[in-house]
């Protein structure tokens, strides 16, 4: 039987641990959506809850868990009762008394072992790259020499390997949210008391909506590890999309609050009126551009990841010449209507242009585009395949630039080396121009 947790949070022991079975097979291709709200906040053991709540594979999850840290994580869930509503809260309980302060490279080394599912190292590790990428910004260093504190300790890891696996046995390729509440006031961390949200949330924000969640009662509505799982798992924000609804999750937080329940839920299901043969329906897209001739070209590169960061689905930049014979630039962006003002202001903060200029809209077709990891070396690369999507056959297949830099400097060799080792490993992998579509993939949603 699960605990049962009362309003005020008294919890009657009874829970129900999760024993580890085999880890559920790659045997379909990832078709569902996933809509995340978020409204009353988000962490690692809601947005868990929530996924096993519609229907996730607990005991893949456990097996997965197992893997990383054996015979030291375990899954538990409860029913609990939050104001009016049942939710699922799911507990990530590790045998760590004192947690070390983990690098990301030791994070890579307790995903990167044998019977792992590629997929979930893939989001997964997506997750903690994000999270060492803000962390790094916040505290002005670099992501090798990040410390991951509460985020490395087992649970927390348990929280976004469990949530990448519980995404993969519920087949989902793509996702939204709804704006993120974070909350208000201060939360007690190991770097002391710091204001709501406190950076690293604000970091992990950037180009996304978020908002106080109401003044009623102050405190963390959202934590690094929750923001950092939406902004892995979704690509925009939206109110719920169009979308057959298969299966509903709720998941509950630790903290019993007075203002509001205090939930997370997940909708799970097929786009409305949707095939495969949608892909090359041409989308509409605006270029956002700006000329400059005054700017250290240095900056540049930052510049092009502020854009991408924003919301553009492309960011380049043209070399022109101005009046009198000036040599400058022309930073251009490809954006929907909906993150136009974002790509807007990071333009105008992050270069020197005193101008923006917006086109008319164009009308934008690409093809079907999915992520297929393959291991080189005992190291995950990213191919990034195209065409007409399932049931056709792959157009383009390329290892992710990214992917192949980190593989050379891992290994310490030259980066051509890298590159023709990545794509030996894609033809053995049957990804590859004229190949069938592979079944198993994560959508790319640039």
């Amino acid at each position: 039987m699960h605990d049962i947790e009362t309003a005020d949070g008294t919890r009657v022991p009874g829970g129900t641990r999760i024993e580890p079975t085999q880890v559920l097979a790659d045997d379909s291709q990832p078709t569902r959506l996933i809509w995340i709200d978020a409204s009353q906040g988000a962490s690692g053991d809601m947005l868990l809850g929530a996924l096993l709540d519609a229907g996730a594979d607990a005991g893949s999850v456990a097996a997965v868990l197992n893997l990383v840290a054996p015979g030291q994580l375990h899954l538990q869930t409860r029913r609990v009762q939050r104001g009016p509503f049942s939710a699922l809260k799911v507990d990530v309980i590790a045998d760590e008394v004192d947690p070390p302060a983990r690098h990301l490279s030791d994070i890579v080394d307790m995903l990167n072992i044998p019977d792992m599912p590629s997929v979930t190292v893939e989001l997964a590790l997506a997750a903690f790259r994000m999270l060492a990428r803000a962390e790094a910004s916040v505290h002005g260093t670099t992501v090798e020499e990040v410390h991951f504190h509460e985020v490395g300790a087992l649970d927390s890891i348990g929280d976004i390997v469990g949530v990448a696996e519980a995404i993969r046995t519920l087949g989902v390729s793509s996702g939204s949210s709804s704006i993120v509440a974070v909350g208000t006031g201060t939360v007690h961390t190991q770097h002391g008391v710091l204001s709501v949200p406190p950076p690293a949330v604000v970091e992990l924000s950037k180009g996304w909506e978020v908002q106080a969640g109401g003044p009623v009662e102050a405190g963390e509505l959202c934590t690094p590890t929750g923001m950092v799982l939406i902004r892995a798992l979704c690509d925009r924000v939206e109110t719920l999309p169009p979308i057959l609804v298969e299966s509903v999750g709720t998941g509950a937080g630790s903290r019993v609050r007075a203002d509001r329940p205090g939930l997370l839920r997940v909708v799970i299901g097929q786009p409305a009126g949707t095939s495969g043969a949608d892909a090359h329906t041409p989308r509409e897209v605006l270029e956002v551009a700006a000329n400059v001739d005054d700017m250290d070209p240095r900056l540049w590169p930052a510049v092009l990841d502020r854009l991408l960061d924003a919301g553009a689905v492309d960011a380049w930049l043209t070399p022109i010449t101005m009046k009198k014979g000036r040599p400058a630039h022309t930073v251009s962006a490809l954006t929907d209507r909906k993150h136009a003002t974002a790509i807007t202001d990071a333009l105008i903060a992050h270069t020197s242009t005193i101008g923006v200029r917006m086109s008319a809209p164009w009308q934008r077709t690409v093809l079907e585009r999915v992520w297929c990891p393959v291991r080189v070396e005992d190291h995950l690369v990213r191919i990034k395949v195209s065409g007409g999507g399932p049931g056709t056959l792959i157009k383009q297949a390329t290892p992710e630039f990214v992917d192949v830099e980190a593989l050379a400097t891992d290994l310490n060799c030259t980066q051509r080396t890298a590159l023709d080792m990545a794509n030996a490993e894609a033809r053995r992998a049957e990804l590859y121009p004229g190949a069938p579509w592979p079944a198993a993939s994560k959508p790319d949603t640039s």
